[in-house]
């Protein structure tokens, strides 16, 4: 099983053995963990405390964890250690828009179909 906290640690480059930025880093996830419970991904009021929440934990469904593991990346990067280029900070704003849309119509897909 795959730590939330340690997989997005690892796409900001940053190894499970460093522990200084964990806190920022958990804090940045939380938020936007709720924010796609907001918008009807994921279990309600699920947060993380450490290295030992796990991916299906938050989805039971693997569908989409892959869309919602780069999202949560993705958003984290903005918060926690956005790019100084501003060209860059458009593009990854156009990819969470993009897949943002995509998340809300795979639930939609999937509560049209219950």
């Amino acid at each position: 099983m795959e730590s939330i906290l340690n997989s997005i640690k690892q796409m900001l480059g940053i190894t499970a053995e460093q522990t200084d930025f964990d806190d920022e880093i958990i804090i940045d996830i939380n938020t936007v963990l709720n924010i796609l419970h907001q918008i009807g991904i994921g279990k309600k009021g699920y947060f993380i405390e450490g290295a030992n929440e796990i991916w299906s934990d938050f989805l039971p469904e693997v569908d989409d964890t892959m869309m919602v593991k780069t999202f949560v990346y993705m958003k984290v990067k903005l918060m926690f250690d956005p790019p100084l280029n501003a060209t860059v900070i458009g593009s990854m704003e156009k990819q969470i828009a993009e897949l943002e849309f995509r998340l809300l119509e795979n639930h939609n897909d999937k509560e049209e179909a219950e």
